[in-house]
């Protein structure tokens, strides 16, 4: 098996930073740390730490001195399920239900894992299968199905399904073999820039940073939550239109204020375009094309906003017949072999779920790792950056950490177990509980300024900018 140590070199690496820092991190904890016989652990913690790391290397860059980074594994893995651990006022935050979500056996003795907790994906399985919204009757239409045709007629209508497959299967696929050909984490040079030199150090590595989040789910929001937890300004901007989970906002809305705009609607378009011009990072966690469609792509923000980070996460990858597929983690899992190898470890034949959203988190890590070397690189040598980061790559990077001898047996903790790692804290939705981050940095610890709050609370507006423009009765609205 990889060790941490190892795998955090291995990212450094791939996102093109200088290894004379790596002696700058401690990493304590052995696996298991959660019941797999995958390394979630040592994904966790070296991730986590590559992040942690970046703000650090970020912070000295600004002539901050170096510091230490230390990441246990066990507060690394609860981080990973964080959502889980959350509470309000006291009280578990419930999942949104999801009533044929799940699971299935298909007519050719294969699985079929269905996501279905948007009413529009929910409304697309149902009218392939033609039935009513019960489990049973799912269960009883799916018998018709084999597991792939389900898969590819759900693709064709834009709908959310995964068939189960083992490692061999997806390797023999061509989307498979698409992203065993990607790094978990890559830069591109996408256009001309003059550097622009760091701010001189403050006490927050990422003060003066500001970050358009243009994400959903958990990946891309963990993403803008670790760059908020080491001082970015980070506006979140979403749909009023769109469906969200608001268990997972609860969670992950932590620093970040968050604004509605209708990017359909040409105001709410240019005005968009206008927070562009303000922004040092772009993250854009969409099906890909989706943004660029509506103008938002990658070297069209590079040429409008030269000096641009720009973060591109995906399903699948950018490479293969799947380049344009939507997923998500517990699909991918499904798809790409993992699920499969984690219920023939335990010794069942249906397909096993990992005890965290392992893809998701890890991307979240990743991307924010990402937006902080383009950061130094544009620092160094100027340019704009696309990052990017796929489930399927950071799948494929998890596979190759190798497995964890009696991993399945470990302890499952529960809240009470990680009580020592959780803080509270005020939020829009009532008293928070939630979990700390867990990359301890030395000389500028890693916290939440701004608490979680609703989608759409505040302006779609940088502080600055409404500080400046709006009267002080509105500015609490604001901030």
């Amino acid at each position: 098996m990889v060790t941490a140590h190892q795998a955090l070199a291995g990212l450094w690496d791939a996102a093109g930073l200088d290894q004379s820092a790596l002696p700058n991190v401690e990493l304590i904890g052995a696996e298991p740390a959660l019941p797999s016989s995958f390394a979630v652990g040592t994904t966790a913690q070296a991730s986590t730490a590559a992040s942690g790391l970046a703000a650090a290397e970020i912070h000295r860059a600004r002539g901050g001195g170096d510091q230490q980074v230390r990441v246990d594994m066990r507060h690394a893995a609860a981080e990973f399920r964080s959502e889980r651990y959350a509470l309000v006022d006291g009280k578990p935050v419930p999942f949104e239900p999801a009533d044929i979500a799940g699971l299935y056996p298909t007519g050719d003795n294969g699985f079929v894992n269905l996501f279905t907790s948007f009413p529009h994906q929910r409304a697309g399985v149902l009218a392939i299968l033609g039935c009513v919204g019960t489990r049973a009757a799912v269960t009883a239409r799916l018998r018709d199905w084999s597991a792939v045709a389900f898969e590819t007629r759900a693709a064709q209508i834009g709908t959310t399904v995964a068939a189960a497959r083992t490692y061999a299967e997806w390797d023999a696929e061509p989307q498979g073999q698409a992203a065993a050909s990607l790094p978990p984490i890559s830069l591109e040079r996408i256009g001309d820039a003059p550097p622009t030199p760091l701010p001189p150090a403050t006490e927050r590595p990422l003060a003066g940073i500001r970050v358009l989040d243009l994400t959903r789910i958990i990946a891309g929001p963990v993403a803008g939550r670790v760059l908020a937890a080491h001082g970015a300004e980070v506006l979140n901007i979403t749909g009023g239109h769109l469906p969200s989970l608001t268990s997972i906002v609860i969670d992950t809305g932590r620093g970040k204020r968050s604004a509605h705009l209708d990017l359909r609607q040409p105001s709410d378009n240019a005005r968009l375009h206008g927070l562009i011009a303000g922004a040092d990072v772009f993250v854009d966690g969409y099906r890909p094309k989706s943004i660029a469609g509506r103008g938002f792509g990658p070297e069209a923000l590079a040429a409008a906003r030269p000096g641009l980070i720009y973060l591109s996460l995906s399903a699948y990858g950018h490479r293969g017949p799947w380049a344009e597929r939507r997923g998500y983690d517990g699909l991918v899992q499904t798809a790409n072999g993992m699920s499969s190898a984690e219920g023939a470890a335990a010794g069942e034949r249906a397909p096993r779920s990992l005890p965290c959203f392992a893809l998701d988190h890890t991307s979240g890590q990743l991307l924010a790792l990402g937006a902080m070397a383009g950061l130094l690189r544009r620092a160094q040598e100027g340019g704009s950056w696309l990052v990017r980061v796929s489930l399927a790559g950071t799948g494929q990077w998890i596979r190759g950490l190798g497995t964890v001898a009696g991993g399945l047996t470990a302890n499952d903790p529960d809240r009470e177990q990680v009580r020592d790692l959780l803080e509270e804290s005020a939020s829009g939705f009532g008293r928070l509980t939630a979990v700390r981050h867990a990359a301890k940095l030395e000389r500028t610890p890693a916290y939440w300024a701004l608490p979680s709050m609703p989608l759409g609370s505040h302006a779609a507006a940088w502080i600055g900018d409404c500080l400046t423009s709006a009267p002080m009765e509105q500015i609490s609205g604001i901030v």
